[in-house]
């Protein structure tokens, strides 16, 4: 049994997708844990800075991601076409983060972002079709 080629296209383009949320999240805790990279400088310089921000374990890991997340673009580029891959990942990494940002960083997701994260849904479905 072999998957027909538009399963190959959106496996691809969620992994893009889970990738760059995933970054996006482990990068923004690892911010978080740091706290603010003025005072960090001020007390240590900018060679500390960079060192704190170089040795931060969730940091690094959202570096990593990130970078993975932009082979598996050019890859997913490679087997779909723009039209859809990119705007499909920009729309799916998007409601990512916002449930993300909501259920894994604890920050407040109002109404107004909820209800535009619906109409980004909605676009994705469009374009799957």
């Amino acid at each position: 049994m072999t998957l027909s080629p538009m399963v190959h296209v959106w496996s691809a383009i969620l992994f893009v997708a889970a990738l760059a949320v995933i970054g996006e999240v482990m990068i923004a805790s690892g911010m978080r844990q740091l706290g603010d990279l003025d005072d960090i400088r001020a007390l240590h310089g900018l060679g500390g800075a960079i060192g704190a921000v170089l040795t931060n374990a969730r940091f690094v890991i959202g570096a990593l991601c990130m970078a993975l997340n932009f082979f598996s673009m050019l890859f997913a580029l490679s087997i779909a076409n723009l039209s859809l891959a990119g705007p499909a990942i920009a729309a799916l990494t998007y409601v990512g983060n916002a449930i993300a940002a909501k259920f894994f960083l604890r920050e407040k997701v109002d109404r107004r972002r909820w209800l535009a994260t619906m109409c980004v849904v909605a676009g994705v479905i469009l374009l799957a079709r």
